[in-house]
């Protein structure tokens, strides 16, 4: 007789877990991480992420966007360069919508791949997100400081969608420990042949992006936001339920510019080399003109990077070894070049030897200057140890 009740018992339990299960997908709102691939501009190198809510009882596809900002705000270009431009949250259409663009075919027409992940969340957490999303976009709550490795549009999305769910449980997503975010962001300009670009990004910033990058940190790049949440865990259940390919672009590899960095200063301190051992009165006027430009332009260089370090808000900014060559003093040293004053040629005879104890600790640095730097540097010996004399 007891066979009976167990299978009531059963049923009923059964009965109840089927209806708690269609009431957590009765909000018909579906959550997922777009992914679009890199684009041609220096800009759209890295990708970008963003979330998408679609509300079937209200027939609304949105995306939620965090990298949103005003090129027409006044004094655009001084707040990007000291790092207090406002970056904002901002809701656009997924599809064409009152003729505008939605983001789906602005990227295609971009040719930038969509990667899609169904968020594998329930109708309470999905509905807790979406008023978080949408209080963000309000006018009072939609800026924010925008930091390029640990306060993006990236990581924003990271942390709204767990703050709304539960602690997530990522495993490993890096390649190896020792990964920095100079590893990192390396990927991605090597892949483009942005060689010049790689070149003025190691100019620019400093040690700290030659911090050992953990798994979490790594998320600050799209395709690392992607590979977290495919690898994450919430309440024991994987954060991602489905993916799909919105949109494939073909593979163009990408052009290098036909005179790479290495091969530019290779070429010059050949050159340099030449003119400065022969006597031939072209190579002393190309040197009359040359010297000045060298000291101005790396002295001008260095004062950059001073106030790149101290009067702006980027922290990779930070603590650059580049400073070591790009040295500011240059800016006025390239004025007093034809002096015979003592002073003058003590400054170049300390500058030469600076010079070379750097070429010879280049690889025990504790920052990663960039390779194509070592015919340049040997250059400003060359010169800085030809105007001690």
């Amino acid at each position: 007789m007891k066979f009976f009740p167990s299978v009531f018992a059963l049923l009923l339990a059964l009965h109840f877990s089927f209806f708690s299960q269609a009431q957590s997908d009765s909000c018909n709102i579906t959550v997922s991480l777009l992914t679009a691939g890199p684009g041609d501009e220096v800009y759209s190198i890295f990708g970008h992420s963003a979330l998408r809510v679609v509300d079937k009882s209200r027939n609304t596809d949105l995306v939620f966007n965090y990298g949103t900002f005003d090129a027409f705000e006044d004094d655009f270009e001084m707040k990007f360069i000291k790092g207090s431009l406002l970056y904002s949250s901002s809701i656009e259409q997924f599809n064409n919508h009152d003729g505008y663009l939605g983001f789906f075919n602005a990227y295609k027409a971009e040719g930038r791949s969509i990667q899609e992940q169904i968020l594998n969340l329930s109708c309470e957490q999905k509905l807790k997100l979406y008023d978080a999303l949408k209080t963000n976009a309000l006018p009072q709550n939609r800026y924010y400081l925008y930091e390029f490795l640990y306060d993006n549009c990236s990581t924003r999305l990271r942390d709204i969608v767990e703050k709304n769910s539960a602690p997530f449980v990522t495993r490993d997503i890096l390649e190896h420990k020792s990964v920095t975010f100079r590893d990192l962001i390396y990927i991605y300009l090597n892949r483009a042949k942005q060689y010049w670009t790689k070149l003025g990004i190691d100019i620019l910033l400093g040690a700290n992006m030659d911090r050992k990058a953990t798994n979490r940190e790594s998320m600050f790049l799209p395709d690392y936001l992607l590979k977290g949440f495919d690898s994450t865990t919430i309440n024991g259940k994987p954060l991602v339920s489905e993916k799909h390919t919105l949109f494939e672009q073909p593979d163009n590899s990408a052009s290098a510019a036909p005179v790479t960095p290495m091969l530019a200063f290779v070429l010059l301190f050949i050159l340099v080399g030449i003119c400065s051992l022969v006597k031939h009165p072209a190579a002393k006027t190309f040197l009359k003109i040359f010297d000045p430009l060298l000291f101005f332009l790396t002295g001008a260089l260095g004062i950059l990077l001073v106030f790149m370090w101290v009067g702006t808000t980027h922290l990779e900014c930070k603590n650059n070894l580049n400073l070591l060559w790009a040295i500011p003093t240059h800016f006025v040293a390239a004025f007093f070049l034809g002096s015979n004053k003592k002073w003058v040629k003590t400054y170049f005879k300390l500058t030469a030897w600076l010079s070379l104890l750097l070429l010879i600790c280049w690889i025990i640095l504790p920052q990663a200057l960039n390779v194509a730097l070592i015919p340049l540097v040997g250059v400003l010996f060359l010169r800085s140890q030809r105007r001690s004399r």
